[in-house]
């Protein structure tokens, strides 16, 4: 009997640690490939330095890649798949058709990384890591990127239009989209200063400075002299009116003053509750810079594929 016991509570270990070990492994780690490529994170910097001084714009449009890839299932690379006849992609739903850009930087990223360490790092984790790069090389903080993310094999352009928050949405609809997602308030507005670097186009803009009232007159005739009530949709503006190639905060320094891009960007000072952190963020960089570093590691970590989920695509625009 007591060997019977004995069996059985080792029996009962084991489990516990067959399964601790399972969690382990779903869990995203900073050191995932410190052994099967060591000079991953070397890589992709070095390319995305290249990248930035060809184009200082190309930081902001990896960093609104890696989100409109997080908030579609999940940060799985979903948003680099291209269409086929067979597959539709995200690609050209609504938030990214004519706007998502950077692929081809993200192609040489993941060229350069499999010429060093083969059939080993997802698109996934290189688009991650190209983020925090441009962001980085573009004045902003650096954090810590987990890793182990792997890729889908699968995309959904629907949830693409239903679930990237709108341009347009107001402020309980930014708050629910984020929440959906696992992310509360504040980090939606930290989140949003990445609007601190980068462009709009002017089909995603219109709207608010011919038609919003909670709008500087002048920054708004400023925007109409290139955003035409018809035609134009694809003329540019910069989204923080005073250094768009620089991160920093002075996107909610713009808020504060109601030269606010976007609808969605304006709603965050409006009246509403998050005025405060605005305020705060406006006021205090380093308080922006580590909520949005929080925040960042937050959004990244959004329903990861891991373990053998999903796999490695060896091209980041079709699956294996």
């Amino acid at each position: 009997m007591a060997s019977l016991i004995s069996t059985v509570a080792l029996s009962n270990i084991l489990l516990v640690v067959l399964l601790s070990s399972s969690a382990a492994n779903a869990q995203l780690s900073a050191n995932f490939y410190a052994n099967s490529c060591p000079n991953l994170q070397t890589i992709v910097r070095n390319t995305m330095i290249r990248a930035v001084n060809r184009e200082r714009r190309i930081g902001a449009s990896i960093l609104r890649l890696f989100f409109h890839d997080c908030f579609v299932n999940g940060c799985d690379a979903s948003i680099l798949l291209d269409d086929t006849a067979t597959f539709t992609g995200e690609k050209n739903a609504a938030p990214n058709r004519n706007s998502a850009r950077g692929f081809e930087v993200i192609d040489t990223i993941k060229s350069n990384v499999e010429a060093a360490c083969n059939a080993t790092v997802s698109c996934a984790d290189i688009l991650a890591l190209a983020a925090r790069s441009g962001v980085v090389l573009l004045g902003g903080p650096s954090w810590q990127v987990l890793l182990g993310r792997r890729d889908a094999r699968t995309a959904s352009q629907s949830a693409a239009n239903s679930q990237i928050p709108s341009p347009f949405a107001n402020l309980p609809a930014l708050i629910s989209s984020f929440a959906a997602k696992g992310l509360n308030a504040r980090d939606l507005t930290a989140l949003s200063g990445g609007h601190t670097i980068g462009f709009a186009r002017c089909t995603t803009f219109r709207g608010r400075i011919y038609n919003d009232t909670n709008i500087d007159p002048n920054f708004a005739a400023t925007r109409r002299a290139n955003c035409p009530a018809s035609g134009g949709d694809n003329n540019l503006a910069p989204l923080d009116a005073l250094t768009p190639g620089r991160f920093g905060n002075n996107y909610y320094r713009d808020l504060v003053a109601q030269r606010g891009l976007l609808h969605s960007d304006q709603e965050l000072f409006n009246g509403g509750s998050q005025d405060a952190l605005v305020r705060t963020y406006s006021n205090n960089p380093a308080t922006f810079s580590a909520d949005f570093v929080a925040a960042m590691v937050r959004m990244g970590n959004i329903s990861p594929l891991t373990g053998t989920s999903g796999e490695i695509r060896r091209n980041c625009r079709v699956v294996n």
